[in-house]
């Protein structure tokens, strides 16, 4: 009885949940750089709502957003980067992450703080071992339905420190751009927003997101998604740094529900080196979404 109690729990999460409370979701990158393209990361990210999260209005791929669902996230990223006479490394970060909604009088308020610890182990001879933290705090209001607008604080050593949430939801490339934008000055304001609302007289809806990071460098990003209905969306993204990092990174997506509960995608980004970098990047990835 148990197993069949079991059994068919996974059935209803696998085909068609309308509220969840618990996110579990993977991605895979494969890296191409100028030098070398056997380099490759994983990340699993979950994620705890602290109360059921609605998905029956709006795109699925933001029913959380959409929901203002305060939750609490774990992330664990592995990468491993070896480029000929540059680095020969395997990387981990790991990460704690909690966001809160608050509704007041005036308008909802939103708070986040995480935390990311970066250990590096390199290889190659006569490179030392590296270890980094990172720790960033974000305040912001939503003057509108579904409009964030946000900023915060970022502190991070003068180690490698990646963010493990933004290699998640960004790439591994962005994820590095803004970490070696970041790495040199170890402070930085951050402001972002975001925004999803329906088309009128269709099924589809428009996703936006900007951001930008100020250090001694600064980077500024764009996305979009457009839902095309409810389960599936296709989304272009544009990212620039400046400083050590000095790149100019474009990318595409496409992320498809096969089930309110389950979801699959691909991502690709284009990191063009400019004058005075070392290297082009290129990452194709997958991932996948889980919900119960």
């Amino acid at each position: 009885m148990k197993k069949l109690g079991l059994a068919t729990a996974l059935l209803l999460a696998m085909t068609g949940a309308q509220a969840y409370q618990v996110e579990v979701q993977g991605q895979s990158e494969y890296i191409d750089n100028t030098v070398n393209d056997k380099n490759f990361t994983g990340a699993v990210q979950g994620t705890y709502y602290f109360k059921n999260v609605d998905s029956s209005k709006g795109p699925l791929a933001e029913a959380a957003f959409l929901n203002q669902a305060s939750n609490a996230s774990v992330a664990y990223n592995y990468g491993e980067y070896d480029v000929d006479g540059i680095a020969d490394q395997t990387v981990h970060t790991i990460g704690a992450k909690a966001e809160a909604y608050v509704p007041t009088k005036i308008v909802p308020v939103y708070a986040s703080a995480s935390y990311s610890n970066t250990i590096s182990d390199n290889k190659a001879a006569g490179v030392a071992d590296d270890h980094g933290d990172r720790y960033a705090v974000e305040f912001g209001i939503l003057p509108i339905d579904n409009f964030l607008l946000a900023a915060g604080y970022t502190s991070a050593t003068n180690q490698v420190s990646y963010d493990a949430f933004g290699i998640v939801s960004n790439g591994v490339a962005k994820a590095a751009q803004e970490q070696q934008t970041i790495g040199r000055d170890q402070d930085a304001i951050t402001a972002r927003t975001k925004y999803v609302g329906a088309i009128d007289g269709t099924n589809m809806s428009i996703g936006f997101e900007t951001n930008m990071l100020f250090a001694e460098s600064n980077t500024y990003g764009f996305k979009t998604d457009l839902y095309v209905n409810p389960q599936l969306s296709v989304g272009g993204s544009y990212a620039e740094a400046g400083g050590a990092a000095n790149r100019k990174a474009w990318g595409a997506n496409v992320n498809y529900f096969i089930t309110p509960a389950v979801a699959v995608g691909a991502s690709y980004v284009n990191a063009n080196a400019e004058k005075g970098s070392v290297l082009d990047t290129e990452t194709v990835g997958v991932n996948a979404k889980f919900r119960f």
